[in-house]
């Protein structure tokens, strides 16, 4: 009997284990032992850090997206349809319009982020974004004719998919102002829900003083209420109102309803063993990148590498042998600190993040990393 893998979400963390199970059970799948799937509601995979160069004219939003029948092995097959439930005790999915159904054996859900601006009034017509493609080209649209005033970048929703973005966008701004010569003129502010810049600690103790000697403003403990796009302010919740002339948003960010619906966890977040990946509510499940609620970054390291982690305990469990492979909160980031210079960050669940010093070889690696990327989502590396 043919055992059913099948993996909902085509991002990165779903994208990759794809293509490692095709390599993995090369053997199972030409004999017709094993049968993997992936399932994804739009026929590209987008690579989404790439919209954060968009703002600043460095690359287009195509860039970032690539057909994924392109990109998935022949082994596996692609569908390209919406999942609308999933019931964990038949172990079936529904398809959203067609009525169709589909049973599973073991199911990894890769459903990712969404973003919710509507959580906070006011905040879709009178914010913009980097977090969509047209949200990046619209703030590009504002930000070559944006010459005097202030400009306010915002983290209202945590968790958030790349968490060191708002930190990579305010270092970005600054400096691409002062290339043109107008940074006397422009004023940078900042503002973020708790008592600190960033939710990590030791990275937050990195960048604060690099803000303080940019002369970016920092608000902290600002929890976004409500944006007024006609009077031009965004007010937090302990009463602060802020002015902007621009509004550059990191909005709140949820899951899909069907992990909620499946009594899988709250907010579209699936409740998993942070170690082994597998759903606490449901035996034959698993959940990784941001779809994992396991406290560390939205970062599509991180789905890579638990991708890598599932690929071989579903190996193991297929063929029977037990599953040992473990997840150690392994994360890897490049930080830009400008124009022309990074950082990077490594660490686990028992490591803390030390950022390097920002330099310019950093940087051109983060560039090299963000062109090498196909290859990663194709197995390759």
């Amino acid at each position: 009997m043919t055992e059913h893998v099948v993996i909902v979400g085509g991002g990165t963390g779903g994208t990759v284990l794809a293509n490692d199970l095709a390599d993995r059970l090369e053997p199972e799948l030409d004999a017709g032992d094993v049968e993997v799937t992936l399932i994804n509601d739009d026929p590209d995979h987008v690579y989404k850090p790439v919209w954060l160069y968009v703002p600043f004219g460095q690359r287009e939003p195509d860039d970032g997206r690539r057909a994924l029948d392109e990109l998935v092995d022949d082994a596996i097959d692609l569908r390209i349809d919406r999942v609308s439930g999933i019931d964990t005790e038949s172990q079936r999915l529904r398809f959203g319009g067609s009525g169709q159904s589909m049973e599973y054996d073991r199911l990894v859900l890769a459903t990712g982020s969404t973003l919710e601006p509507d959580q906070i009034p006011g905040l879709a017509a009178g914010g913009h974004d980097y977090y969509s493609e047209s949200g990046a080209t619209a703030l590009r649209d504002e930000l070559l004719s944006f010459t005097e005033g202030e400009i306010v970048l915002s983290v209202i929703g945590t968790p958030h998919m790349c968490p060191a973005a708002p930190l990579e966008f305010v270092f970005m701004a600054d400096d691409w102002f002062r290339e043109r010569g107008l940074r006397e003129d422009v004023e940078v502010t900042y503002t973020y829900p708790i008592q600190r810049v960033h939710g990590n600690p030791h990275i937050a103790e990195w960048a604060r003083p690099i803000m303080d000697e940019r002369d970016i403003n920092v608000e902290t403990f600002f929890n976004a209420e409500s944006v007024d796009p006609d009077a031009e302010t965004i007010t937090s919740m302990e009463g602060t109102e802020l002015d902007y002339d621009l509004l550059v948003s990191i909005p709140p960010h949820g899951g899909v309803d069907l992990i909620e619906d499946a009594g899988l966890g709250d907010d579209g977040w699936v409740d998993v063993d942070k170690h082994t990946l597998e759903a606490e509510a449901a035996e034959s499940v698993y959940a990784l990148g941001d779809t994992a609620d396991t406290g560390v970054p939205n970062a599509g390291s991180v789905a890579h590498y638990q991708a890598g982690v599932v690929g071989r305990r579903l190996a193991s469990e297929i063929r029977g042998r037990p599953a040992t492979a473990t997840y150690d909160g392994k994360t890897l980031c490049f930080i830009e600190t400008g124009m022309d210079a990074a950082s990077f960050v490594e660490f686990d669940y028992e490591t803390p993040p030390s950022p390097a010093p920002p330099s310019e070889k950093l940087h051109w690696s983060k560039l090299a990393y963000n062109e090498s990327y196909w290859l990663t989502a194709r197995g390759l590396l």
